[in-house]
Parts: C-alpha cells; structure tokens; sequence
C-alpha cells in the first residue's frame, strides 16, 4: 500500500474519509462534503443510533449525491483537544483494516482544519499515516498460494493536509521508527529453520551500515564471560549459540543522556 500526502480536495474515486468529533460534531472537511452532497452526512449521522463521533468509530454513506466519490467514510475523532499521536495512529489502523474489508483500492483522508489536541496539523496527518502503515503490514513472505481476494485491496491512501511539506516531513521520521518495527515482527515471525542463532546474527551485521555497532560472541566468549545459563538453553539445539551486542551512539553529543539497554533472549 502507498501512502502519499495531498493537498485538500474532493476526489474523483474510491472512498473519501472525514472526520466527526465527540457528539457528532462535524469538522470542516465533513461540512464541506456535507454541502456538497446536499445535507446527506447529516442526515446518516442523526439517523445514526450508535454512531456519535467516539475515537475510531465509523459510519458509511454509499453513494453520496452530486459526488463522484463512491462512498463517504466517517471516523469519529472524539473529544479533538484530547486527541493524540496514540488515537491517531489508532484511527490510521482502523481505517485500513475497513477499507481492505470493503474491498476498496484507493481513499483519501482529509485532515485539513482538524486541531488534534497539542499536535499540529502536519504531525496529526503524519500519525494517522502511521497507523496506517502499521496496520498494512503482512508477512507474507511464504503465502505461495494465496488466493487473489484474500489479499488486501487497498493500493493507495492519501492523506490531505494544509501542510504539505512539514507533514512529508514529518512522516519521513515515522517511516524509519515503522521500518524498524517491521524488521521485528519479520524476525519473530521467522520459522526456526530459517532463523537461527547464526542466521540472526548475521542480520543484525547488516545493521552496521547504518552506523550500529554489531558484535557477535560465540560460545568460547561466551563461556568465558560466565553466561552458562544461556549456554545451558543452546545445549538443546544443534546450532551453535551466538549473543548480538549492538550499540547506536546517536544521541546528540550535546546532550547528556544516560544509556538505554534492551535485553531479549
């Protein structure tokens, strides 16, 4: 799935998503949309029984008059002053897991005119597509006979904003931090005979070219520094134990920050 950042506007196909805040409440897009198709988002809203803006709630109008969008999704954005970097990402998550189940291949959100708590207009954008992406990860790296309409729809999601180029921005960040995530969940999602002590040090070698500081202990060094409780695991398997220490010495020289270590086994 591609996500790209636009500038406002109503499109010509796929699914058009605008916000409604706590109590129904609509945002400017949603006004917007509403004039346009002659009073209709109103109207789905109070005919609505259970949809009243709540954080990631969702109501669909099919068809909306005098546009040529084929639906109009609403997602609740609740109170918008307690709106945050979480609830967006959560919204972003949402929207894709409905747009794949409705079968659609292209959205556009519009996020123009919504104050999201203290975040501004480009880091709202930038954190709803970020849960975007999130969601549409897939580890689908041995799905060989995957049937066509079990895969996701959704090719392309566009989110608009005012702010375009502080919200590229803004994203190019989050894309890194979504990168990282997803070389976690592709290494725990890996079967055993595919990673293995050897095979998982040697990714995290690869590490290095992005200035990450890898070093690989074998079993001798390992045994040398007293770790016979992890040895002792690796005695049940007929690979060799291996321990990655990666260091990132990133911080800003500046800042005197005390050191964060993470240990997994």
């Amino acid at each position: 799935m591609k996500i790209s950042f636009a500038a406002p506007s109503i499109p010509q196909t796929g699914t058009l998503v605008v916000g409604v805040a706590g109590g129904g409440k609509l945002t400017r897009p949603a006004d917007e949309v509403d004039k346009a198709s002659g009073g209709m988002i109103k109207r789905a809203v109070a005919a609505s029984a259970k949809f009243t803006g709540k954080p990631a709630e969702l109501l669909s109008v099919m068809a909306p008059p005098n546009l040529s969008v084929g639906r109009i999704l609403l997602v609740g954005l609740g109170d918008l002053k307690a709106l945050d970097s979480l609830t967006l990402q959560r919204i972003g998550g949402t929207l894709v897991g409905q747009l794949n189940a409705a079968g659609e291949k292209s959205a556009a959100v519009r996020l123009d005119g919504v104050t999201a708590g203290k975040l501004s207009p480009a880091e709202a954008a930038a954190e709803l597509a970020m849960g975007a992406r999130l969601r549409a990860y897939r580890f689908d790296r041995y799905r060989t006979n995957e049937k066509p309409e079990t895969k996701p729809s959704l090719a392309r999601l566009t989110v608009m904003t005012e702010e375009l180029a502080a919200a590229r921005k803004a994203a190019g960040i989050r894309e890194k931090i979504a990168d990282g995530v997803f070389l976690t969940r592709d290494l725990v999602t890996e079967p055993p005979n595919v990673l293995y002590p050897e095979s998982f040090a040697k990714r995290c070698e690869a590490l290095s070219k992005l200035g990450v500081e890898v070093e690989v202990l074998d079993e001798k060094r390992m045994k040398k520094l007293g770790m016979e409780a992890l040895l002792a695991v690796g005695m049940g398997s007929e690979r060799r134990s291996k321990l990655v220490v990666m260091q990132w010495n990133g911080a800003p020289k500046s800042k005197k920050q005390a050191p964060l270590a993470l240990v997994g086994k």
